[in-house]
This record gives C-alpha cells, sequence and structure tokens, in this order.
C-alpha cells in the first residue's frame, strides 16, 4: 500500500510515514502507581495475562493509553488483506513473549477501527508503534526480520532475562525443599512461554519427585522436538528411566547379603548401585560402579562403566558427586 492510496492518511500530512507523537486518545489515568510487573503474583496467579490482545477503538485508552503507564505496549496495525502483515503477526508475538512481559502487544484491524490509525498518520502496514507513558514513542513499518524487532523492543526497556532469573528462582526453591513455591514459578513461566523447555524438565522433575511419573511423562511429551535433546529434559528421562530398571531390581537387604557373601558379586553390586541412585545416594552409587570397573573393567561389556556415564548425565556435569566420580574414572582409566 502507498502513502498516495492510504486512506487511514492525515488529511495534509506530509511527514511521509513519519509516526507522528502527541496524540491524544483520552485523559490520563487517575492515582496510578508506575511499576513493572513481576512474573507471577504466588497467591493470585500470573500476571501476564493479556500479554497479547485485539483492541478496538473504544478499548483502545485502557489497552494501550493507560496499560503504556506500566510497561510499553506495542500496537500492531494490520489488515486481513495484508500479505506482510500476515509475516509480522507471529514473528512480532514471540518476540513479545520472549521479552517475558515487560512489552505488551495490541493488535488493531484497521479495516475495523480505522479511527485510531488515521490519528497516528499511518501511511502503510504493517505498521508497529510503541508506547509509554500513554504517549507513542518510536515505532516501524514492515515485515522486518526478528532479531530486528529484538532490538527494537531492548530499545524500549523490553528486554532482559526475567524468564532466566525465574528460572533459578525455582530451582534454588527446589533444592531448598519447596516444591510447591517451585511448581507454581515453573507453572507461570509455562503460561507465558508453553514451549520453555527449561520449566517443562523443572516441572517434570518435582512431578516425578512426588511419585507423579505419568503426568511428568506427560509434560515431556509437550517438549518441541528439536529441543528433545536440551540437557534439562535429557537429564529428566535418564533419571525417569533409571526409575523403571531399579523397580524391577529386587530386595536391597538381599542384594547386600549377597555381595557381603562374595564382594566380587558384581551383578549384585551392580544392582545396589542403581538402587543407591534411586535413593539419592550418589557417591555411594558411584563407589560401587568404579569398585566394579577397577576389578574388572570389561564386566558385562563394560557396564559398570557405561551406566557411570548415564548417571553423570541426570545428576548433571556440574553436580559434586559428577565430578568427584568422573576425576576417579579418569584415573582408573588413563593410569
Amino acid at each position: 500500500m502507498s502513502t498516495r492510496d492510504n486512506p487511514y492518511a492525515v488529511p495534509g500530512d506530509t511527514a511521509g510515514g513519519t509516526m507522528r507523537a502527541g496524540v491524544d486518545f483520552g485523559a490520563p489515568e487517575q492515582s496510578r502507581t508506575p511499576g513493572r510487573p513481576s512474573l507471577l503474583d504466588l497467591e493470585n496467579g500470573p500476571v501476564a495475562e493479556g500479554l497479547i490482545k485485539e483492541a478496538s477503538t473504544a478499548s483502545f485508552t485502557a489497552d494501550v493509553i493507560q496499560e503504556s503507564r506500566r510497561q510499553p505496549v506495542l500496537v500492531d496495525f494490520w489488515a486481513p488483506w495484508c500479505g506482510p502483515c500476515k509475516q509480522l503477526t507471529p514473528v512480532l508475538e514471540q518476540a513479545v513473549r520472549q521479552a517475558g512481559g515487560k512489552v505488551r502487544l495490541v493488535k488493531m484491524n484497521i479495516d475495523e477501527h480505522p479511527a485510531i490509525a488515521g490519528q497516528l498518520g499511518i501511511q502503510s502496514i504493517p505498521a508497529v508503534i510503541a508506547f509509554k507513558d500513554g504517549q507513542p514513542v518510536d515505532g516501524f513499518m514492515g515485515a522486518v526480520p526478528e532479531s530486528q524487532i529484538k532490538q527494537f523492543i531492548d530499545k524500549l526497556g523490553g528486554g532482559g532475562d526475567r524468564i532466566g532469573e525465574a528460572l533459578e528462582t525455582a530451582k534454588a526453591a527446589a533444592d531448598e525443599g519447596d516444591s510447591q513455591t517451585a511448581a507454581q514459578i515453573y507453572s507461570a513461566i509455562l503460561q507465558e512461554e508453553p514451549d520453555q523447555v527449561d520449566a517443562l524438565a523443572g516441572l517434570a522433575g518435582l512431578l516425578f519427585d512426588a511419585g507423579q511419573a505419568d503426568k511428568a511423562a506427560a509434560l515431556l511429551d509437550r517438549v518441541p522436538a528439536a529441543k528433545s535433546d536440551a540437557p534439562a529434559v535429557a537429564a529428566i528421562r535418564a533419571r525417569m528411566a533409571l526409575a523403571e530398571q531399579v523397580a524391577a531390581l529386587g530386595d536391597p537387604e538381599a542384594l547386600a547379603a549377597r555381595l557381603e557373601a562374595d564382594p566380587d558379586d558384581h551383578q549384585a553390586r551392580f544392582d545396589l548401585a542403581l538402587i543407591a541412585n534411586a535413593q539419592g545416594r550418589r557417591e555411594e552409587a558411584a563407589e560401587h560402579l568404579l569398585h566394579i570397573i577397577r576389578k574388572d573393567r570389561s564386566w558385562n561389556d563394560d557396564a559398570a562403566r557405561a551406566k557411570l556415564l548415564e548417571l553423570f548425565e541426570a545428576w548433571g556435569p556440574g553436580d559434586p558427586a559428577t565430578l568427584s566420580a568422573r576425576r576417579r574414572l579418569s584415573s582408573l582409566l588413563f593410569s
């Protein structure tokens, strides 16, 4: 659409598409304290509702002008017949979600609601205008690439790694035994980013630890195929696979009795290692497997070493048990 045939141009506007500031869409909101929203309110649930919404001329003051006094609001002017609009909108929505709620997106169909676009002097679409403190402050036109959109949002102060900070908070809560708080944070993240892999894996781990393996598996099924090998996902899947193996191992007391009668009963020691790991005794599990490797490295086609490597993956590369056992394994293999 050209400047000449755009029905939304302001009469007499010769700015060639420049976005004008200072348009008055309504009275300022009274007695509102500016401030950024947090990721979630642990009592009332996530605050991310309405992160992306459709607006009308009637709702523009509330959805854009008033809301922009809390955080930046992007307004996407589009129309159903506009091909570039269809290219831009999903990329724009994804960028807003990744900003973690520090910016909001309002979409306006200019065919149904032409007045606002006319007041702003929109010369072509797609057009995106950013509002802060009740006023339009910046904008761009056309189906720009994702990287440019992210830079635009960062410039508004909508960047930052809120999701990363929330993930760290959730992990800290889980490590301290506060599973309820961790689960609430992971759930809030997933309401903003349904495919957030670390949150999916974290919540699945909490469900698995609570004895809800079926729900944990169902949650992992939501992981996008392209991210199925992510470390957090691999770790929880490894834990679940180990638990299935341990369930078929039998009575640990009987295995301990076998080992006491014959210290070279490597199968009994191997099974006890899996049970120790399932019960959270990682150093003990590693010691059993390292003992087998030291005594008979080739036992059962190198099964002890293979299992130890599997445990490293489940524990994570930074776990103290992983670091200690990996050093000892290296000494056994390369000394």
